[in-house]
Formats: structure tokens, C-alpha cells, sequence
């Protein structure tokens, strides 16, 4: 039998020159699933991703996936493509093992903790908004190490820097002061060890979200992260909010093993592979 990819309807072409396209997934002509294959709208045409991939009940444990992700590898080649991602859910265990089995290692993933009660933070610690004299200084850190996250992602630095500027500009139009944006400082022992920012609504997300927790270089490594994440989790709470979210980059494992062992779940993983 001969598994192959049929256009489902025309291409979607963007102003940017971003494209997509959904496909049947056939087996000797037969329709058994679609897939859906687009151009990475944040890393650029260069990068793609598979949006969507469904086999029907009935054929899949078949092959039909395995086959239908090799041939989108070649659609993206074909659109000068270098890179291939896929999102899948925590809980899709068949999709991690057929995206493992074809080469595709993680990046990120987004993990998720129910919140109950406003947690106590550690003796000698308290907190306080980070003041408007702060915030340039603040804002510029921020949006460094947002380029360079989004640079060793894969965006190119001049494209990571445009969207970082206008991310921040988006979400933080009036600094501090700015709605449903919670900026705070950790102070242990009257000196200043760390920020946190959290965002406590967002139409994409449920609940809160951390975009940025950063701890003072030479306050490392003594729990000041986790004051910070239990910050944000009171920050989330006092807003009306019961869940708090966040993205981990795989070449993090500390902040990993903390928010673990804070509770926090994985929701969906970030895969990635170089087309060669």
C-alpha cells in the first residue's frame, strides 16, 4: 500500500510571504486522516511546522502517521524550509513516541499548577512593585534576554528583536502601571535579590502566566527563585486567578526541577528537528 499527501484545498499565502496548506493523508488514494503544514509565523520562513496531523480511528497503529510526517519533511524542504516543529500535548503519549521515533527532540514545554491558597514567603524575604525609576533599566534586561531565548530558538536576532520590542510595548504600555501586569521585587534582608513579572490575564491563556523571573547573578542558588515563583503564584490569586502557567526551555534543567517540584505539571511539549 502507498501512503501520499493530496492538496485538501489551495495554499494560504501570507503578506510575509509565510504559507499553508492542509493535505489528505491517503493510502492507495483513500483518504485516511489529514495534516495540516504551515511556515513558522515567529522563527520565519525557514522554519516550519506540522499544525495539525489526524489518522481516522480506523487506520491508525498502521504506519499511516509515521508516513504522513515523513512526507510533510519533504513538503517543507520543498519550501525552503530547515527546520520542522510540532506541538504535542502532555497527555498525547502515541504522538511523543512516533515524534521520538523520527528524530524529534524537545525545546521547550509549558507546564501548568492549580493554585489554592496564597503561599508565605521565607523569613527575611518581602516583596514590593518595582518602582517607575526602575523600570528602563528593568525593561532593558527583559527584552535581552528575551531576544537571546528567541535567537537560540532559532529566530534571527534582527526578527527576535522587532518582536521583543513590540511584545513589550503591547503588554507593557504603561509600565508598571500597566493592567493585568504584575511587576514585583524580592528583597531578602533589605537587599534586592530578584524580579518577577506575571501576567494575570491574557485571552490566549487560562489564569496567569510568568513572563519573566530573573534572580540577582551573585544571589543565586539560595531559594531566592522560588520566593519569586510563590510571588507570582500570590499574584495570580489576589487577581481572581486559580492557575498559573509558564514556558521551560530544555537547556534549563534547574528552573525545571524547581517549578516540579513546586507542583507544576507539563501541559504540552515543544519538539524540534533539523531538516537536512
Amino acid at each position: 500500500m502507498t501512503t501520499t499527501l493530496r492538496p485538501a484545498g489551495p495554499e494560504e499565502r501570507r503578506d510575509d510571504g509565510g504559507r499553508a496548506r492542509t493535505y489528505e493523508v491517503c493510502v492507495n488514494s483513500r483518504p485516511v486522516g489529514r495534516i495540516t503544514l504551515a511556515t513558522d509565523a515567529l522563527l520565519g520562513l525557514s522554519a516550519g511546522r506540522i499544525a495539525d496531523l489526524h489518522i481516522d480511528e480506523r487506520d491508525r497503529h498502521r504506519g499511516r502517521g509515521t508516513v504522513a510526517a515523513l512526507a510533510a519533511e519533504e513538503v517543507l524542504r520543498g519550501w525552503g524550509c530547515r527546520r520542522i516543529s510540532v506541538d504535542v500535548p502532555a497527555d498525547g503519549e502515541p504522538a511523543l513516541r512516533l515524534a521520538a521515533a523520527l528524530g524529534y527532540t524537545e525545546h521547550s514545554r509549558r507546564m501548568l499548577k492549580e493554585l489554592t491558597s496564597p503561599p508565605g514567603l521565607p523569613a527575611g524575604s518581602t516583596v514590593r512593585p518595582l518602582g517607575a525609576e526602575e523600570y528602563p533599566a528593568w525593561l532593558t534586561a527583559a527584552v535581552s534576554t528575551y531576544v537571546e531565548a528567541q535567537v537560540a530558538n532559532g529566530m534571527p536576532r534582527e526578527r527576535a528583536a522587532d518582536k521583543a520590542a513590540r511584545d513589550h510595548a503591547a503588554l507593557l504600555p504603561d509600565g508598571p502601571a500597566s493592567p493585568y501586569q504584575s511587576l514585583r521585587v524580592l528583597t531578602h534582608e533589605g537587599t534586592d535579590v530578584g524580579t518577577v513579572w506575571t501576567t494575570t490575564y491574557h485571552p490566549a491563556r487560562p489564569g496567569g502566566y510568568v513572563m519573566d523571573i530573573r534572580v540577582v547573578p551573585e544571589h543565586r542558588g539560595r531559594g531566592h527563585g522560588r520566593s519569586l515563583m510563590l510571588i507570582a503564584e500570590r499574584e495570580t490569586l489576589e487577581a481572581g486567578r486559580t492557575v498559573l502557567g509558564l514556558n521551560v526551555y530544555v537547556d534549563n534543567p534547574r528552573a525545571r526541577g524547581l517549578y516540579e517540584t513546586l507542583g507544576y505539571r507539563p501541559t504540552e511539549y515543544s519538539l524540534h528537528k533539523l531538516l537536512l
